[in-house]
This record gives C-alpha cells, structure tokens and sequence, in this order.
C-alpha cells in the first residue's frame, strides 16, 4: 500500500513504541500514587510535560494532557464559555475542523458564536478579524489547515485583537513547523502526537499561565485540577518522544516532504480542468490539495475508491458520515462550487514517502480521472 493519508494519522515510529514499551510493562503504576512506582510515573509525566513546553516555548506548567486535539479544542471553547466563565462570545475561522466547528454548533444554543470567512484561498485577512476585538470574546483560528495546508497569520490576526483570548489549533502543524507560542501571542493551543508519527490518544493543551481557566472534565485532580482522569503514562512518554524527534529533525523531514509535494505538483499539472487548492507558499510541507473544475459528473468517492483499489490510501480531506462523503466545508468556504468541493482528493505524505510513489499515486489519478471522464 501507498499511504498518502498522513494528515488523518501517521505511522508510529518503533523508537516511539520502545520508549513507551517500559511504562506498558513494569513500570505501570498510577502517577498520582505516593509509592516509588507511582512516583517514578509521576517525574517521567513531569518530564514529557517539559519536553513539550520546550518545543513551543512554554513554561511546563502550562502544558497539560489529554486524550488528544478533539479533546483539547472542546475543552477550551465549553470552558470559557461555560465553566471558566472567560467569554461570552466565541468567534471562529470558517475552515476550522470539525473538532472546532461542531462544538461551535452546540454552543451557539445558548451563547453568541461567529463564523469568520476566509478568502479564496483559505486565509483570514487581518481587517476581518478586528470587530471582535471585545473583551471577553474567544478567538478560534486554526494554525494550518488540515485539508490545504494554507498557514494562517496567527501573529498577524492575534495582534488586531490584543483584547480578545486567542486560541489555535495546531494539530497539523505541530512538529512540522515552528511553532512558538510566545511569537504567536496566542493563549490556547491544541495539540495532538498521531499527526508526528507518535501514539493515538494522547495529546496536550496550552493554557497561557494568569487565566484562570477551570476543569471543563471534573473527577480527580489530575493536570492540577484543569484535567481530570488517570494519566496514560505511556501514551505522554510515546507523545513527548515523538514531538522531540520531530523538532529535532524538523528541518530535514520538511525539506523531504516540500520536495514530494513540489514533484506531486508537476505530476499533475497538465492535468484538464485539476485544480489545486494548496498554494505554493505560506502552506504546511505534507499537504497538496485538489479538486475539479468541472465536477459535475465526477463522483469524488469513486476517485478515493479507486485510488484505493491501486493501492494508495487518500483522502478528500473533508467528513464521512454513515459512509457518505461530504463536500468540504473548506472549499466551500473559499467559494468553490459544491460539485467541486465534493470531487477533491488531499495527498498528505511524511517522512517515510518516496519519490516513486509520488510517481506511481500521478500516473493512477491520471488514469482514473480519464477513465472517470469516460
């Protein structure tokens, strides 16, 4: 199989699995117990937790686990509306994930919520943001988008609303570029390990330290009293050590992946009525994006099907439900017709793709383009 799908999840590293392999075995204890084998949980956590702090430039006390970004972007948009009583409004980016997008949906019940439109190609420009420059206002832009890759401004867009909280999801960018929460100004990040070749289910969140941001999970005092539930040991030691690797050689797994997508690009560009969604500059180095012109008659679920039935794993970037594919709220939002928002395919590569399966995964979608085309 060709897996170009590596912005849905990433192949976990066997250095990743043999650094967890001894918090699954011997050492199993419970990091909040007193004894030596809670305790020696306990200072790995506490060590992961500054690893993470590194990589962002944080201070470790404001970095605190959880399951991952669904879990990190719901309980920062429910809590400071809710729990943390911080904001009475919540405004988000239109391209946001659905992690940010369906929690808005049932937030805007009872609270006052804002959809803040992109431009073609995907970017929030620093004019639109500045209405909601308020007081007691949440900011939700996402750091790159998982569907094209565009990066937004975070610095630029955070410094039109000093009085807003800000919060970014960087679940695609995290560890695939710099990502500095100083630099960015921002408030809240959502991070996530599966996306950098680390375990599924764990992942953390910044909480810039002075907010006084309270529990949106209640149970325990675990994550000192902001996240409660037993620590998964492993997944943070497996999370921690993944994101360090991946700071580490951040520069060389860019350079790799910018140069498959570069040749992905030539591949494909003679090919009738393709357009590309992901520009050339200020976009992740894994993601290039694609959708028809003329879609009408080109059902984009049998592009993935058969895709897949060559052996290479794709997707269209956007939800499936009950098995039926959607068009892309992302496309959409930046003014794409809903016939080609539905007819897309997103290649997303890492660090393990090759040359000659970029070649190999071009000359299938040509074929099967023809072929769709009759």
């Amino acid at each position: 199989m060709i897996y170009l799908d590596n912005s849905a999840t990433t192949q976990m590293d066997e250095d990743v699995l043999t650094a967890m392999l001894p918090w699954l075995r011997q050492d199993y204890g419970n990091a909040s117990s007193i004894y030596g084998l809670g305790r020696r949980a306990r200072v790995a956590i506490e060590q992961a937790r500054a690893d993470i702090a590194e990589c962002i430039n944080a201070h470790p006390a404001e970095i605190f686990f959880t399951s991952g970004g669904t879990e990190s972007n719901n309980t920062v948009l429910k809590s400071c509306v809710d729990e943390s009583a911080l904001a009475d409004t919540i405004a988000v980016g239109a391209t946001e994930h659905h992690a940010i997008l369906h929690p808005l949906e049932i937030l805007a019940q009872k609270h006052t919520t804002a959809i803040i439109p992109v431009d073609e190609n995907g970017v929030i420009q620093k004019e639109t943001v500045q209405m909601y420059n308020l007081p007691r206002t949440l900011i939700s832009i996402m750091h790159a988008n998982n569907e094209t890759g565009i990066i937004q401004p975070i610095q630029e867009l955070r410094s039109q609303c000093p009085e807003a909280l800000f919060h970014t999801d960087a679940v695609q960018s995290f560890g695939k570029i710099p990502f500095d929460v100083q630099q960015l100004g921002v408030d809240f990040a959502s991070f996530s390990a599966h996306k950098i070749h680390g375990p599924k289910g764990v992942g953390a969140l910044f909480i810039r330290k002075g907010i006084d941001f309270k529990a949106h999970q209640q149970g325990g005092g675990q994550e000192r009293n902001r996240r409660a539930g037993t620590e998964a040991t492993a997944l943070i030691v497996g999370f921690a050590f993944a994101a360090k690797k991946a700071y580490r050689e951040m520069q060389q797994r860019a350079a790799h992946t910018h140069s498959l997508i570069a040749l992905l690009r030539k591949e494909l560009s003679d090919v009738e009525g393709l357009h590309c969604n992901t520009p050339e500059e200020n976009t992740l180095p894994t993601i290039i994006h694609f959708s028809l012109d003329h879609a009408d008659t080109i059902d984009g679920e049998a592009i993935l099907q058969s895709l897949d039935i060559c052996g290479i794993a794709a997707s269209n970037g956007s939800a499936c439900v009950s098995g039926s594919m959607q068009s892309s709220h992302v496309l959409l939002a930046m003014g794409r017709s809903k016939a080609e928002a539905k007819a897309a395919v997103r290649f997303s590569v890492s660090r393990h793709t090759t040359k000659e399966e970029i070649q190999i995964a071009a000359a299938a979608l040509k074929d099967i383009l023809t072929s769709l085309r009759g």
